[in-house]
Order: C-alpha cells, then sequence, then structure tokens
C-alpha cells in the first residue's frame, strides 16, 4: 500500500467520524449518515489497498 493511498483512507476514515460525531451532537441526521457513509468508503479503501499489497507480496 502506497504511503499516499494510505493517507487517503485513514483521512476518509477520520473526517468521516468528525462528521457522524457532529452530527450526532446537533441531532443532524443528514451529516451523521454523511459521516458514516464517508468512514465506510475510507475502510474499503483501506481494505483494498491491504488486498492489493498480499496479492503482490511473494509467497514464501
Amino acid at each position: 500500500m502506497t504511503t499516499k493511498d494510505t493517507m487517503r483512507a485513514k483521512g476518509a476514515q477520520a473526517i468521516g467520524a468528525m462528521k457522524e460525531v457532529v452530527g450526532k451532537a446537533t441531532h443532524n441526521r443528514k451529516l451523521e449518515a454523511e459521516g458514516k457513509a464517508e468512514k465506510a468508503a475510507g475502510h474499503g479503501l483501506d481494505a483494498k489497498e491491504k488486498a492489493k499489497h498480499r496479492l503482490h507480496k511473494p509467497w514464501h
């Protein structure tokens, strides 16, 4: 996994988590849902990159 892709995935997870918390605190369901979706997208990107890395890793 490249550093750029790692930072993009972790950034999406962090921003999504913040939006989710702010949405809950302000009772803004739209912002909360947007945060959950962005956090899930970050987890998906992270999983995709880890899987891609495992496929290219030489077997021992």
